[in-house]
């Protein structure tokens, strides 16, 4: 089933390009266009979409406005010239930012994080999921279970070391994560670390070593990750 999705624009040639780019989508489906926000709003709150492209300054109230004041979230990627208004998408959990001129890659990448945080929701929780979704830096990003070498707490917030690349922070308790990741993967091993069975290498002194060569401890409140990992 493909994507139902809307537009909101107040600019006519914006709304005829992402006309044209979602016809040649095959995983969308264009329901209805607007040029207000008002109308847009009535229309998302009598039927339900899964998809709004949305420009964020529009004559009679803003997108970021219209978001805020809807009960039910379709996902949202804004559309806009401004990248100042970057910060406040992150704050309404926006998919994804587009700055105009948007060409068709980029509208596309949007798109497929779109389409991949469905099927993410979507699917049943005894599921096995591929990755965790996660806001950082004003975006969401997907984050594969297999990249992860570990999480760190830091208060109110989460640093994921991945494999390859920067370590991904993001707004979020450890208890949080740990609901979406799989148990059977995945353990706290510290108030401040969370480890995936499969990238530790060693256990000793009470110390976990990973594959990739950092040394982590594990706190006596957390001692029973020692035999899960033997059994595993």
């Amino acid at each position: 089933m493909p994507l139902r999705c809307i537009a909101v624009d107040d600019e006519p040639l914006a709304l005829q390009v992402i006309k044209t780019y979602v016809a040649r989508l095959p995983a969308l489906e264009l329901v209805q266009t607007f040029d207000d926000a008002i109308s847009a709003a009535e229309f998302i709150r009598q039927v339900p979409v899964d998809l709004l492209f949305l420009d964020i300054n529009m004559p009679d109230i803003s997108g970021l406005d219209l978001v805020r004041a809807l009960e039910y979230k379709p996902m949202i990627i804004f559309t806009t010239a401004f990248k100042q208004y970057a910060f406040e998408g992150f704050e309404v959990e926006a998919l994804d930012y587009l700055l105009k001129p948007i060409d068709m890659p980029r509208f596309s990448k949007a798109v497929q994080k779109a389409i991949d945080y469905h099927k993410y929701k979507s699917q049943p929780a005894e599921e096995e999921l591929e990755g965790l979704f996660v806001y950082s830096e004003y975006r969401l990003l997907k984050v594969a279970f297999k990249d992860i070498i570990y999480i760190e707490s830091l208060e109110d917030y989460i640093r994921i070391h991945v494999v390859a690349g920067k370590p991904v922070m993001t707004l979020m308790t450890m208890k949080k994560v740990l609901e979406k990741l799989p148990a059977e993967k995945f353990r706290r091993i510290h108030r401040s670390y969370i480890v995936p069975f499969a990238k530790v290498k060693a256990i000793v002194n009470r110390k976990v070593q990973l594959a990739s060569g950092q040394e982590l401890p594990i706190s006596d409140s957390y001692s029973d990750f020692i035999k899960a990992w033997t059994k595993g």
